[in-house]
């Protein structure tokens, strides 16, 4: 039981506290700059809709606004076999800076984006989602990585919350937080692991098709991009806004979806598990060891359990602690306990549930 727990707790230790700091070090000993300049490429926005009549003309408006010269945007929308008002939405703007392509039937965000990437003519390719707003200066500020021939792909930031209000200091804004200081660390000792789906650019040469029914394109085209030995930067400054308050349900579902996509990502590419991945360390470290917590955490409970004297009967009472504290509606700053231990119990039981249905083949599908 020993041996287990020590498995265990090296594991869950590693991927929640041990690869932050080793980035850290990392960032702070051997950073690799990015050589920034305002620069302004022909860029192509594709947006990928379904169903979205609630958001879509709040977004138009914004990639209307965004401060980048007009002459060298394009802005693409797929409406991919909508039921909804989405596609009088787009015939409406049709003609005023939007080229609208409207899909009769739905195929999946993978066949939607590749079908705008293929129409656009931009030498980079910017994807974003409906319902995020995306800062003013965000896509100046995203296109300047591009300055350095180094950068094949650039991730912007999303930030939980909306421009008046702030960042979220919820647990799922917490989780967030963390996350982004994580991809910045391993932008800055090199190249991060993925991309933010809602706001990020590739050079179109080095852009891959996706395959129908890829869940996680910010990982998938992140990824082929490194092995073509491009760096996938994260830039703070890049930011696009996301002002939903998900019920625990909808972060739940959405959790569960993007592990699952983790799973998927073995399946479509292999190759990210051997040599001709430059980030497998940290594609493992930061995407598949998360897939693993929640059985290391059942291991560390279990043993602790089993043995439960001395030292190790101090470590049960403090994972009750944890796990109690997901219940308890604590009060002023210490909500924000509470709610950072929900936020954590709902990751890792996520990441369960996405591994019950990679092994029965069960599809997390695409939703809004």
């Amino acid at each position: 039981m020993k041996l287990l727990f020590l498995a265990s707790a090296s594991l869950v230790f590693v991927t929640y506290a041990g690869y932050p700091l080793g980035l850290y070090v990392c960032a702070r000993l051997w950073p690799r700059p990015v050589a920034r300049a305002a620069i302004f490429p022909n860029i192509s926005i594709v947006l990928a809709a379904r169903n979205e009549e609630k958001y879509l003309p709040e977004k138009l408006r914004n990639l209307a606004a965004l401060d980048y010269p007009a002459g060298l945007l394009e802005i693409i929308v797929v409406s991919d076999g909508s039921t909804d008002g989405t596609g009088e939405i787009l015939r409406q703007w049709q003609g005023r800076g939007i080229r609208a392509v409207l899909l009769a039937n739905h195929r999946g965000k993978a066949m939607a984006l590749n079908q705008g990437a293929a129409l656009a003519r931009g030498e980079l390719i910017c994807f974003t989602d409906a319902r995020q707003r995306i800062a003013t200066d965000g896509l100046r500020n995203l296109a300047a990585n591009f300055a350095d021939p180094e950068v094949g792909c650039a991730s912007g930031a999303l930030v939980l919350g909306d421009e008046r209000s702030g960042a979220s200091a919820d647990g799922a804004g917490l989780y967030w937080r963390l996350e982004k200081r994580i991809r910045n660390w391993e932008a800055v000792s090199g190249s991060t692991v993925g991309a933010t789906g809602a706001f990020y650019a590739v050079r179109k040469e080095n852009l891959v098709p996706l395959p129908p029914g890829t869940i996680l394109d910010d990982v998938y085209i992140p990824m082929h991009v490194a092995r073509q030995g491009k760096r996938v930067i994260f830039d703070p400054a890049a930011v696009a806004w996301d002002g939903l308050r998900p019920t625990p349900k909808q972060e739940f579902r959405r959790r569960v979806r993007t592990l699952t996509g983790n799973y998927q990502l073995l399946q479509l590419a292999p190759w990210l598990m051997t040599r001709s991945n430059p980030l497998r360390a940290q594609f493992l470290c930061h995407k598949l060891l998360r897939l693993l917590a929640p059985f290391a955490l059942l291991g560390v409970l279990v043993s602790t359990l089993w043995i439960r004297q001395g030292i190790y009967e101090l470590l049960l009472g403090l994972q009750f602690l944890l796990y109690a504290l997901a219940a308890l509606p604590l009060p002023g700053a210490l909500s924000r306990l509470s709610s950072g231990s929900r936020a954590f119990l709902l990751l890792n039981t996520a990441a369960a549930v996405a591994f019950v249905y990679f092994i029965t083949g069960k599809k997390a599908a695409w939703a809004r």
